[in-house]
């Protein structure tokens, strides 16, 4: 079932997103009076066909439903029979610089309009999310060293000395607003709430590293969400909790007089501290065999385990555990949706062009690129999270999708745009020997760019 889900998600995403792409051509090519003469939705044996009694183009279903293309008519086409006088002046070569410059561009902008209309409804409807509450930081973590405590609420971020504070409304406000702040190596100050009153906190990002940003940076800051009930779903047989006598259901309050609510957190110190007595305070459960609700200490002594991530030796104590943190629902009027979602999709298309510009100077993994599996899984994902995480999801991958062809890389529509701005700057056509040399290298990026995307897939897969 969770395969079939993947499939049919996968479909529909790739669908919309080539449909709105071509579509782009397809109307800009019209208004600047370029006659179409097929429309695809995918390559490969046409499926289906319909031709438009009124405009002459057909309409087409292929196959091999990875892509699509418009085909409009062109004087440069091989093989193509002579095209009559009288439909010359509708030849997308016979048009202005400046107005194929616009048809080729249209489709990636296309892609950019559709993610600022599909968070824009995200918003508009409302989704759950996450409180701003962060939980207790890490040691020597830029939060820690900011004097968060844990249990504070962020409520909004401004830069140091300068600008207005913004609004914080969600865990997810918060990571966007940071990870901007973080690519510009920027001091902010957060204003967060807590049982005394509202206060300011500096966070220094001036010191944080590529690889930082480029992981989950999050968790470098210190920053975790908290504020919920870290519970115990479950007890593995013989394991350090077992013999301590945890059971599913107990709270976890705190490890050695630190107040813990979040997992990951948890999950480091246990880890940390293998072979060293621990000290929990844990509030029973129903299955305890007491009185729910009672407060006891436990000792255990977590067991020296082997990382299979990281091959190192861990401590373990062998419980699994579950976070149920505060959540919060976010929505916003028709007009703030429209701009949150334009300034979202502003924000993921840089932080797309500068991850890309990172990793081809090796400031960056290229383990960040992504091919159709891992597409497909994400798609499959988002959609059993609901409608929201699919749109939101449906967003991001169309902001990829426009960010890429935007790339000056011949055979993408951002290699054609550059053959337009050299001929915009110097009055004369780049010649077909050149544009077919550069054809074959940026075909070359392409195919390379593909065999890593695909083997990052298949590592992600089967974990090598």
């Amino acid at each position: 079932m969770n395969l079939l889900i993947e499939l049919l998600a996968f479909a529909v995403a790739i669908g919309v997103l080539v449909v709105v792409h071509e579509y782009g051509h397809y109307r800009v090519a019209r208004w600047c009076g370029v006659k179409v003469l097929r429309f695809s939705i995918g390559f490969g044996k046409p499926l289906f066909q319909w031709v438009s009694p009124k405009t002459g183009t057909e309409w087409t279903i292929a196959a091999l439903p990875l892509g699509g293309y418009v085909k409009m008519l062109d004087e440069r086409e091989t093989g193509a029979a002579p095209i009559p006088a009288e439909l010359l002046s509708q030849a997308f070569n016979r048009k202005s610089v400046w107005r194929r410059f616009a048809i080729v561009a249209a489709g990636p902008v296309a892609n950019f309009l559709l993610a600022i209309v599909l968070f824009a409804l995200v918003f508009a409807t409302g989704v759950t999310e996450p409180a701003a509450v962060v939980a207790a930081p890490a040691p020597n973590t830029p939060a820690a060293q900011a004097g968060f405590d844990g249990g504070e609420t962020i409520v909004a971020v401004r830069a140091e000395n300068a600008g207005e504070s913004e609004p914080v409304r969600s865990w997810s406000d918060l990571r966007w607003k940071l990870l901007g702040a973080a690519f510009d190596h920027k001091r902010v100050v957060l204003s967060a709430k807590d049982a005394h009153g509202t206060s300011d906190f500096q966070l220094d990002l001036r010191g944080l590293g590529e690889k930082d940003v480029d992981d989950d940076f999050m968790s470098h800051l210190g920053f975790e969400p908290g504020g919920g009930k870290l519970t115990v779903a479950g007890v593995q047989p013989g394991s350090a909790a077992q013999k301590a006598g945890l059971v599913a259901g107990d709270r976890l309050r705190a490890v050695d007089g630190i107040p813990t609510d979040n997992a990951t957190a948890f999950i480091a110190y246990v880890k940390s501290h293998a072979g060293k007595p621990l000290t929990l305070q844990v509030e029973r459960g129903a299955q305890a065999g007491g009185a729910a609700g009672k407060l006891d200490e436990i000792t255990l002594v977590p067991q020296l385990q082997r990382d299979e991530a990281s091959g190192q030796q861990v401590g373990r104590i062998g419980a699994e555990l579950a976070t149920q943190v505060p959540s919060i629902d976010v929505r916003y009027g028709p007009v703030e949706s429209l701009q949150l979602g334009a300034r979202r999709t502003w924000d993921l298309a840089v932080y797309s062009v500068r991850m890309f510009g990172r990793m081809i100077v090796g400031e960056a993994s290229l383990k960040n690129l992504s091919g159709p599996v891992t597409i497909a899984d994400y798609a499959g994902k988002s959609a059993r999270l609901g409608p929201s995480a699919f749109l939101s999801f449906l967003a991001l991958v169309s902001i990829s999708l426009g960010v890429l062809n935007l790339l000056p890389i011949p055979v993408l529509d951002g290699g054609h745009l550059l053959y337009y701005l050299v001929e915009a700057v110097t009055g004369k056509v780049v010649s077909d020997r050149w544009q077919l040399v550069f054809q074959r290298a940026g075909l070359a990026c392409i195919v390379a760019l593909s065999a890593i995307a695909l083997f990052n897939d298949l590592a992600r897969l089967i974990h090598f």
